[in-house]
């Protein structure tokens, strides 16, 4: 199956419920899960442990920039639900350490950006460890037609199931900001001085301009983090769990931060710097108006 959706809209869940029943009732059924980035992992795991709360059924997080030894412990127990990125995995199956044949059930979550991050040939090798008779299920909120391409290589005959009801949210209200040969941080500044600018997530292009944005704001008296690439696991969740947990109220981001990430109530997003392309856009404005809650989405113009 593909499904497709706007960012938002309980893909997650549409995607644990039933497999979380499929195992209830079968604990030999094994779920292999894939997410293009850790924060992702994670967040999947948090939404499964809620819905599989006292069930029995036990899962485990493969990602890399973290232990690999504590990873393999709790792989040694046999947990139903495996929920990782592609580097990782591969390595463990490389080690021999995860049995792919014994999974008749993959989700690829967010499939078009692990494509676009350069994950076809770790996608291609996992598949063909997995066996024939498989369930499998690709989720993501855009799929250009090169992307569906390579889906239908991966698939046999699958049902497409779109309940996409625009490129947007209808509850984002967008707009730009015409920055008009002034400092872009004093722009900035200017607006998150105003009171509605609750919970912002910003979003610039580099991991460079991004810290250099996060420290400058926080020089001047704003409780900003920052989050890229250049940080490792551990810092990075930190700083995402200060600010879905409102420690702070600025998140500055690089497009890691962009793909199914689920933050409560964040009010703004700003793109300091344009995105890459329009599928990027979509993506970042898509973290705010979630769950049918109203946002805002900002985007500086020379």
């Amino acid at each position: 199956m593909v499904g497709i959706a706007n960012t938002g809209t309980g893909k997650t869940a549409a995607m644990l419920i039933p497999l979380i029943d499929k195992v209830f009732n079968n604990r030999s059924e094994k779920v292999i899960i894939i997410t293009p980035t850790r924060e992702l992992a994670f967040q999947i795991e948090d939404e499964f442990r809620n819905l599989a709360k006292n069930m029995g059924i036990w899962s485990v997080v493969c990602v890399g920039g973290m232990k690999i030894q504590r990873q393999i412990a709790h792989l040694q127990r046999k947990p139903n639900f495996v929920i990782g990125t592609p580097g990782r995995i591969k390595d463990l199956v490389n080690r021999k350490i995860l049995d792919l044949p014994v999974f008749k059930n993959i989700v690829l979550d967010e499939v078009d950006r692990m494509f676009d991050m350069g994950f076809y040939k770790e996608i291609k090798q996992l598949l063909d460890f997995l066996p024939q008779e498989r369930q499998s299920l690709f989720f993501s909120a855009t799929i250009s037609e090169s992307i569906q391409a390579l889906i239908n290589k991966f698939l046999k005959d699958p049902v497409k199931i779109s309940v996409k009801t625009g490129e947007t949210a209808a509850n984002v209200d967008q707009d730009i900001i015409k920055v008009r040969g002034q400092h872009k941080i004093e722009v900035l500044h200017d607006l998150l001085i105003k009171k509605e600018f609750k919970k912002v997530l910003i979003f610039g292009q580099t991991k460079m301009g991004v810290e250099r944005l996060s420290r400058s704001l926080h020089e001047r008296g704003f409780k900003a983090e920052s989050i890229h690439g250049d940080k490792n696991q551990h810092r990075r969740q930190k700083a995402l769990d200060l600010f879905k947990f409102d420690r702070i109220n600025i998140l500055v981001a690089t497009d890691v931060a962009a793909r199914g990430l689920d933050i409560p109530d964040v009010s703004h997003v700003i793109n300091f710097d344009l995105p890459n392309t329009y599928e990027d856009y979509i993506h970042r404005i898509g973290r705010t108006g979630r769950a049918n809650k109203s946002g805002q989405a900002l985007t500086f113009v020379e």
